[in-house]
């Protein structure tokens, strides 16, 4: 039974039409720092066949730092972030020199885009302009090449995403991509996490929330994860993380090895890597940017009883339900909405101010107008409410 469900879920790979492909910095280097030009090649070949049968790939590609170590001869590399930031410049040049003409043998044009984790995350303009520019790519038919901005950004060099990993996921949320494959240097995800360094037995596939929130718990800060590297700023943990916010937006994440695995394989439908699974239906847009691209303002905590009307039953957020809130925010800003053990259990956009809250918290509806002076209405309406389990916080 078990065995046919992998297989159904391996079976829907073959209907993908748009994917976003994140491939690591261990995988894009040799020993000496300098660009491992046959993984290159071969990820080329794949997204190239790819691109044939009518998909649009994205490519977000980690290296830029190791490449440019290797060219520069450095083999440690160096703490200041001016130093990071100039490494990074020479290596993404690099880099795409290198896309640029592995994929001219194709026939293929590649396009650079530069990201840092605010351009997604802090403006909504700014989200929307992404988007559109990775669509006229499409409609070009150029290949869209990916990097942290890493010769500018100083918080991506901090790791606060965690070597593209993440910014792989958010990047498939922004364009709705129905899959993120994440080529690494391992070949999925096992279960044992142990110091002995055995990996147990491969996970072919994640279904649940639950199961994945104890593995990235499990492999969080751990000496023995599973990915990772000196040049690299990932690790297994990041990778979990990635496909969990993909699977609360309603589409899958394979983790794959990049020199063993080949994406045609895996859209094919052969048991490669780990396969995770939705745990939700696919998000319109609106949502995606609420939960999973937007910077929360603030706070809202409720009881018990608003916590299983929304969860369970679908409903808005009312005045009645809310115990507190924290921090400032105005109509339209996005907040958290947070049991009373501290659990974020869904975002939305608040119709209210935190100090009407504050006022109206509590209160019922009808109570609400003299209160405030006028009519009352939901504090996060459920259009504009994302329900999701989050995750173990990064490390």
């Amino acid at each position: 039974m078990e065995e046919k469900k992998e297989k159904s879920a391996r079976d829907s790979l073959a209907q993908i039409n748009r994917l976003v492909v994140k491939i690591g910095s261990s995988s894009l280097t040799r020993a000496d720092r300098r660009l491992n030009e046959a993984v290159m090649r071969q990820l080329v070949e794949d997204v190239a066949a790819l691109r044939q049968r009518g998909l649009e790939v994205i490519i977000v590609s980690s290296g830029a730092v190791a490449a440019g170590m290797g060219e520069l001869g450095l083999t440690a590399k160096p703490e200041a972030i001016g130093h990071l930031q100039a490494i990074a410049a020479v290596g993404q040049t690099l880099l795409m020199q290198t896309y640029s003409a592995l994929f001219a043998e194709h026939g293929l044009c590649v396009g650079q885009v530069l990201l840092t984790e605010q351009d997604i995350l802090d403006d909504r303009q700014s989200y929307l302009n992404i988007k559109n520019t990775l669509r006229c790519l499409f409609s070009y038919g150029v290949i869209p090449v990916i990097n942290e901005n890493d010769s500018v950004g100083v918080a991506e060099l901090k790791s606060t995403i965690g070597d593209n990993d993440v910014l792989a996921a958010y990047v498939a949320n922004l364009v709705q991509a129905e899959l993120l494959v994440i080529l690494s240097d391992v070949e999925g995800l096992y279960d044992d996490f142990s110091v002995t360094g055995d990996k147990g037995s491969l996970i072919h596939q994640v279904d649940r929330f639950e199961d994945l929130e104890k593995l990235i718990t499990a492999s969080s800060g751990s000496a023995n994860d599973q990915s990772g590297s000196q040049v690299g700023r990932g690790g297994m943990a990041t990778k979990l993380r990635a496909a969990g916010l993909l699977m609360a937006c309603g589409e899958m994440t394979v983790i794959a090895h990049a020199c063993r695995d080949r994406l045609c394989d895996i859209l094919a439908g052969q048991q490669v890597g780990t396969l995770f699974m939705p745990t939700s239906k696919r998000l319109q847009s609106r949502k995606r940017w609420i939960g999973f691209a937007s910077p929360c303002k603030g706070s809202i905590v409720v009881d018990p009883g608003a916590e299983q009307a929304m969860v369970e039953l679908g409903k808005s957020l009312l005045p009645a339900g809310i115990i507190s809130s924290r921090g400032r925010f105005q109509p339209g800003d996005v907040v958290r909405i947070e049991n009373q053990q501290g659990a974020e259990v869904a975002r939305g956009l608040s119709r209210y101010t935190n100090d009407e809250i504050d006022r109206i918290l509590g209160h019922s509806s009808a109570q609400i107008e003299n209160l405030l002076g006028r009519s009352a209405s939901a504090v996060v309406h459920r259009d504009d409410l994302v329900l999701f389990p989050r995750l173990a916080p990064a490390s």
